[in-house]
């Protein structure tokens, strides 16, 4: 299963939806599906769930991008896009109406795709909370958003992309310093935030502070030995202070 952002693209030149297809994998996302009208869109995203939809404002036929908007909002409450080769006041005033979480005017390139997308996501999902102007480690680039959650999961930056973790994918978290490593089944993140930021935004029915420097995803702990939990191969000590709430919580799952 992909762990990428996926996307939904709504064009009716087909043209333009595969060059925009293309330029999404190569800045780090994935395209679901591509569809033409607003009907169809309608039918794809009762079946599936993407994280954000591309939408041409004038797609051909009875109805627009702006109907298909306002479907979004009422039915499905997801991020979406607006494309658009018109940059009047008239059309702009149109689409700030039903809201979207960013505009994107044709014709674009890879970066303004890629922003476009984060400006979404985080118009969408994030707040003052979430944000953090510290690097990432990994790639020594300085980011304004590392993380973001959503229903689920979190979105973790990796490079110039977010990629998508499900909450039960997450293994554990380790504080170094003023960062913090998340280990996933997909493998680990590190960020120079502290551990406190990423707890407040974890479900705490399955996520539980079991030491200074760790959390503990409860439901991939693989066994116990004396005051340690096993996740794997990797022994995660337990404080004294709370060990009998630890274990507790650990055999009721």
């Amino acid at each position: 299963m992909s762990n990428k952002v996926s996307v939904l693209i709504v064009e009716d030149e087909i043209m333009i939806a595969e060059d925009i297809a293309m330029r999404l994998d190569e800045v780090g996302y994935e395209t679901k599906g591509i569809v033409d009208n607003v009907d169809e869109a309608i039918v794809w995203l009762e079946e599936q769930r993407p994280d954000i939809l591309l939408v041409d404002i004038s797609l051909k036929g009875d109805k627009t991008g702006l109907d298909l908007a306002r479907l979004i909002n009422e039915r499905f409450q997801l991020p979406f896009i607006f494309l658009s080769s018109l940059a009047n006041q008239s059309v702009i005033e149109k689409a700030r109406q039903v809201k979207p979480s960013a505009y994107l005017l044709k014709p674009f390139n890879d970066k303004q795709v890629r922003v476009a997308i984060e400006l979404a996501l985080f118009n969408f999902y994030g707040d003052e909370s979430k944000e953090s102007h510290a690097p990432c480690e990994e790639h020594g680039e300085q980011h304004k958003n590392i993380f973001l959650q959503m229903p689920g999961c979190l979105f973790l930056r990796s490079g110039n992309a977010f990629i998508k973790v499900n909450f039960e994918d997450i293994l554990w978290l380790e504080a170094d310093s003023n960062y913090t490593v998340i280990h996933t089944k997909q493998g680990k993140f590190t960020y120079s935030t502290v551990l406190k930021k990423f707890e407040e935004k974890l479900p705490q029915k399955d996520f539980v502070r079991v030491h200074r420097t760790f959390i503990v995803n409860l439901s991939n702990v693989t066994g116990f030995e004396g005051n340690m939990l096993l996740v794997g191969d990797k022994e995660i000590p337990v404080n004294k202070s709370c060990r009998d709430m630890v274990f507790s919580r650990f055999r009721t799952i």
